[in-house]
C-alpha cells in the first residue's frame, strides 16, 4: 500500500496524519524483519476507531474503506478540482496525471487486506468492508454529506479501471462541486485568532417552497430573482420584511434547497460579524457557486454602525462585488434602522443641524436593496387554510369546524395570526394524537 499512496501527484497527501497515511504507515512496518506484531496491531486498532469515528460523524455503512476514499476524492480541494466544480472534466495535460491518481485509487479501492490481517491476527477490515451501521436519527450524522458518499462510492465500487473512476468523479465534481462547498448547502462564519473560516452546516432545514402556504406573489418575486441570479443573469439583493412569524426565513432556506443542484449555497452571517463581510465576499468570490450572504432578523438601534460596513459592501465599495454574491436579508422594519420622530424634524434647534441628512442615511441601506418583499400577517381565512394544509400533511383527521374553533383559541394565545403559530398549533395537536 505504501508504494500505491507514494505514486499520487494530484491527490497525494502532504502530512502523514490521515487515515490513508497512516495506514500506508502500517502496512509498511509488516514487512520490516523485526516487525512487532503487538505494538502494530495497536496502532491499527487506532486508524480503524478514526474509521469508525467517521462513519460515525457521516452515517457511512456497507464498504467503510471505500466510503473513507470516495471522501477523501469528493473533499481533497485540489486545483484540478475546484477547475472541474459545477462545470466537469476540461481536456489538458493535467489529465495524465489524474489518470495515474485515478488508477491508483482503483487499487486502493480493492486492495486485499488479508496479508496484514492474517500477520497480525485480526479480521478489522474483514468487519469494515462488510459494515452494518447501526441506525440513528438525521440530526445525528450529516445526512447531506453521507448520501452524496455512499451513492458515488457504490458507483466506483462497480467501476472497471482509472477510466471508469475518472468520469465518476469528474462528473460528480460537475454536478455537486467539490470539499465543504459540494457537499454542503448552507454555511456560518467563525471567527478565530488566525481570522474567520467558513464552516458547513450539517442539516439545514429542508423546507420547501410549497410547504409555505400562500403568499403566492412573494414567491414567485423571490424565485425569478435567484433563477436569474443561478442562470448568470443580472440579479438584485432582496429584503423580505413584515411581521414575525410569517415565513420570511423559511422562504430563504427553502430557496436555496430549490436551486441547491443548480449551484446555490447560503452563507449565514450575524451582525456583529459585518465587519468581516469583504473577507468573506474575498473567499467567496473564485468558486463556481452562486452565494447567497443571509442574515436573518436584521435591524439596527440607532447608536448602532454595523449598517455601514453592509452600506459599504452593497454598493459604493472601492472593490466591486463579484456576480456569484447575493445579499438576502429578512427582517421585523421595513427602514431596518430605527428611526425618532425627531428625525423627521429637519433643523434641530440648538444645534442647527439638518435631520433630513440622519432619515436620509438611514434609508439609504434599504433603498440598496433591489428587491424588496413584504409579508404580512394572514386574515383568518387565510390562517385557517394554512391550518388545513398543514393538518391535511400532519395526517390529522378533523372537522373543519372543530379544527377552526381549537386554532382560533390557539392564535389567541399565542401571538396572533401568523404561520408560525398555524405550525405551533398542529404541532401540538399532533404530540396529543
Amino acid at each position: 500500500m505504501n508504494r500505491l499512496v507514494s505514486g499520487l501527484i494530484v491527490y497525494g497527501e502532504d502530512g502523514s496524519e490521515s487515515i490513508l497515511m497512516k495506514l500506508a504507515g502500517v502496512c509498511e512496518k509488516c514487512r520490516e524483519k523485526d516487525a512487532d506484531a503487538t505494538l502494530i496491531r495497536t496502532e491499527l486498532f487506532g486508524i480503524v476507531r478514526e474509521l469508525l469515528e467517521l462513519a460515525t460523524d457521516y452515517g457511512f455503512d456497507k464498504n467503510l474503506w471505500q466510503n473513507y476514499l470516495t471522501f477523501l476524492l469528493i473533499t481533497k480541494e485540489t486545483p484540478f478540482a475546484i477547475t472541474c466544480e459545477k462545470t466537469g472534466a476540461a481536456k489538458g495535460s493535467v489529465n495524465h496525471f489524474v489518470m495515474n491518481d485515478m488508477q491508483i485509487f482503483y487499487d486502493l479501492f480493492h486492495y486485499d487486506f488479508t496479508e496484514l490481517e492474517e500477520f497480525l491476527g485480526t479480521d478489522c477490515f474483514d468487519i469494515l468492508t462488510n459494515y452494518t451501521s447501526v441506525k440513528k436519527p438525521e440530526s445525528r450524522y450529516n445526512k447531506n454529506v453521507s448520501e452524496k458518499v455512499r451513492e458515488l462510492s457504490e458507483e466506483l465500487g462497480k467501476g472497471s479501471g482509472a477510466k471508469d473512476f475518472y468520469d465518476s468523479l469528474t462528473g460528480f465534481y460537475k454536478k455537486y462541486g467539490v470539499g465543504m462547498f459540494g457537499l454542503n448547502k448552507a454555511f456560518r462564519i467563525k471567527e478565530g485568532e488566525s481570522g474567520i473560516s467558513i464552516i458547513p452546516v450539517p442539516n439545514m432545514q429542508t423546507a420547501r417552497l410549497d410547504e409555505l402556504v400562500g403568499y403566492e406573489i412573494q414567491k414567485q418575486k423571490l424565485i425569478e430573482n435567484t433563477k436569474a441570479f443561478v442562470e448568470g443573469k443580472p440579479a438584485n439583493n432582496v429584503l423580505l420584511f413584515g411581521d414575525s412569524g410569517t415565513g420570511k426565513s423559511t422562504a430563504v432556506r427553502a430557496i436555496v434547497n430549490e436551486f441547491y443542484l443548480d449551484g446555490l449555497r447560503m452563507v449565514e452571517i450575524y451582525k456583529h460579524q459585518f465587519k468581516e463581510l469583504s473577507n468573506v465576499i474575498a473567499a467567496l468570490k473564485n468558486r463556481n457557486y452562486r452565494f447567497i450572504i443571509y442574515m436573518d432578523d436584521l435591524s439596527f438601534e440607532e447608536f448602532e454602525i454595523e449598517y455601514k460596513f453592509l452600506k459599504a459592501v452593497i454598493e459604493g465599495g472601492v472593490e466591486t462585488r463579484p456576480d456569484n454574491v447575493l445579499i438576502y436579508a429578512t427582517s421585523n422594519r421595513r427602514h431596518l434602522i430605527k428611526e425618532m420622530w425627531s428625525d423627521r424634524d429637519d433643523v434641530e434647534q440648538k444645534a442647527g443641524m439638518h435631520k433630513s441628512d440622519t432619515m436620509e442615511e438611514k434609508l439609504s441601506l434599504v433603498n440598496r436593496f433591489g428587491v424588496t418583499i413584504s409579508f404580512s400577517k394572514p386574515s383568518q381565512k387565510e390562517y385557517f387554510n394554512i391550518v388545513d394544509d398543514l393538518a391535511a400533511r400532519a395526517g390529522i383527521d378533523m372537522p373543519a369546524e372543530e379544527l377552526h374553533l381549537l386554532a382560533n383559541k390557539w392564535e389567541l394565545s399565542h401571538g396572533g395570526l401568523s404561520g408560525r403559530c398555524a405550525k405551533q398549533f398542529i404541532d401540538n395537536l399532533a404530540g396529543k394524537a
